[in-house]
């Protein structure tokens, strides 16, 4: 990983090159005891645009980061089993395949400055995130049929006839509306659980705006 926006240790103004210095990252905030750093926040827009081809602002990327640690710390507090190294493997496999060749992707991962390890580790932060939110929130999620019968007639059907689509029968699509109104519902609990967790690990910003 490429090392950006780092800063001296006592004095900005002192040369980089002065004898005994040492030369850190930048921290951005404070969750807790540990630290988020201007290098983790960079290494996150560069495996965003790995992914996808673009990367979130800085403040959306800290706060993402910031999710990933509560997450991480009240998942290793509960029951919930870590993605295995099958499922990280499959992950990464999955994301290669977005690429024309192996070669392909290891030459992106280099223009980023990314090695296969980095993607790893922000593949299974991913994992881990998604999976405990799952494991926390989906038996919460009670989704009546009346639900996937007002989807199906309000929402799904529309759509499907200002697209030009044929229109299945609701039996036939009633699972997979089932399915997205509980992933609706898994995002709604998340985010407010998310925003009283920040509360609980006094998450502090540090300085001022994180760096594009």
């Amino acid at each position: 990983m490429r090392e950006r926006i780092l800063i001296a240790f006592l004095a900005l103004s002192l040369p980089l090159a002065a004898a005994g210095q040492q030369v850190v990252d930048r921290i951005v905030a404070r969750v807790d005891s540990d630290v988020i750093t201007q290098s983790e926040l960079d290494e996150l827009g560069d495996f965003q645009l790995l992914v996808s081809g673009k990367e979130q602002t800085p403040d959306q990327r800290l706060r993402e980061l910031v999710e990933q640690w509560m997450v991480g710390r009240e998942a290793s507090y509960s029951g919930y089993h870590p993605p295995t190294t099958v499922a990280v493997d499959k992950a990464s496999a999955d994301l290669e395949k977005r690429f024309p060749s192996p070669e392909a992707f290891a030459g992106k991962m280099k223009e980023l400055g990314l090695t296969k390890a980095d993607v790893r580790k922000m593949l299974e932060r991913q994992l881990v995130l998604s999976g405990y939110l799952d494991y926390k929130f989906r038996p919460q999620v009670q989704v009546a049929e009346k639900d996937v019968e007002e989807y199906y007639g309000k929402t799904l059907v529309p759509e499907l006839q200002r697209e030009g689509q044929p229109v299945p029968p609701l039996e036939n699509v009633s699972d997979r509306i089932r399915e997205v109104l509980i992933e609706r519902g898994i995002s709604k609990l998340s985010a407010e659980w998310l925003d009283q967790m920040k509360d609980r690990w006094k998450v502090e910003r540090v300085g001022g705006p994180v760096t594009p």
